[in-house]
């Protein structure tokens, strides 16, 4: 009975991912027609934090086969600083053309209100165009400085040395940053927290003994915790994570109702033109969508997504509520 449900079930899904690409198709083609010459030039991706993080190695994955689509070359750029908010503001003033688009992220919704004074409106001067991956983050700890095993060892090695254990976060106003103030918040540790531009020059400090501890999302730190060089002892989402179901979550750990992670999504300036947004979303969500894409993210502990431009603003909308209120709770904030 169960192989059949299972049959059934499997072919519903095969059904549905072939009227969805089916679908896709036909959207794509209308909005090449509705676009005539565009893209007639290579189109930039930028990406808010420094090569090898997770913001970095989605945009690659999504860049690699965007090109091919589209039939210009998609080419990541990197324009990290002030915990990703140069970047965002870089791509909210740049001509609304189609040619430069903005890899966020959730730190965006974060950063509006965290920083005092932002030289851009995440929700009005960017337009949302699909979200792309989901990837949980991790607490993780150097397994060579520091010597706890679990969550509770971790908090009364903290608790005996109020501020001294650092945690390393992608920069002021970041997911990891916030994620370390309601980590404190809710265990009554006090730790130090030590900015980085990005998750390629936090792991190699963390690494290398810098600081003890991180936050970060799984990608730039599973081939370390597989290593043995890193130890895992918690994901910070409500569900395990596939590529390290041994791991606990926060709240099996005793954490209730912790459930931050990281999702990555594509955005264009405002006022870019509406069937380039759209066919970009067409695009987009067709290779989201698809096995190969899919088994990349897996590789790097990333759940695919992929949706409409509605859905992307309205998480925006959503989460940007979500966090001020936890940022007016942890008292962060950064002129």
């Amino acid at each position: 009975m169960n192989a059949f449900v299972n049959a059934r079930r499997n072919r519903r899904i095969v059904l549905r991912a072939a009227a969805i690409a089916l679908g896709l198709g036909a959207t794509a083609f209308a909005f090449a027609q509705s676009t005539p010459g565009w893209p007639a030039r290579p189109i930039s991706l930028v990406v808010p934090f420094p090569a090898g993080g997770t913001t970095d190695v989605l945009a690659r994955a999504l860049a690699d086969r965007l090109s091919q689509s589209l039939g210009q070359p998609v080419v990541v750029e990197s324009k990290p600083g002030a915990g990703a908010t140069l970047g965002a503001d870089y791509v909210a003033k740049a001509k609304p053309d189609g040619y430069t688009l903005l890899m966020g992220a959730v730190h965006h919704t974060i950063a509006t209100s965290v920083y005092r004074k932002l030289p851009y409106d995440f929700q009005k001067d960017l337009a949302p165009i699909t979200v792309v991956a989901m990837v949980p983050n991790v607490l993780v700890v150097n397994a060579v400085n520091t010597p706890a095993k679990n969550v509770a060892e971790l908090v009364a090695l903290a608790k005996a040395a109020p501020e001294k254990l650092a945690y390393g976060s992608n920069g002021n106003g970041t997911a990891q940053h916030l994620i370390g103030t309601q980590f404190q918040a809710s265990t009554g540790a006090k730790l130090l927290h030590v900015p980085y531009k990005g998750s390629g020059p936090l792991t190699t400090d963390l690494l290398g003994g810098q600081v003890a501890m991180s936050f970060d999302t799984i990608t730039p730190v599973l081939q370390h915790i597989k290593g043995g060089k890193l130890r895992a002892l918690a994901v910070t989402t409500a569900r395990r994570s596939s590529v390290l179901p041994e791991v606990p979550t926060l709240e099996e750990a005793g954490l209730k109702g912790f459930d931050i992670g990281t999702w990555f999504g594509v955005l264009a300036p405002a006022a870019t033109p509406k069937e380039i947004v759209a066919r970009l979303n067409a695009e987009m969500v067709k290779i989201i969508h698809s096995p190969d894409f899919a088994q990349r993210m897996q590789a790097i502990g990333a759940e695919p997504l992929g949706g409409t431009q509605e859905e992307m603003a309205r998480q925006i909308r959503e989460e940007t509520a979500k966090f001020a209120k936890l940022v007016k709770e942890g008292g962060v904030a950064i002129e």
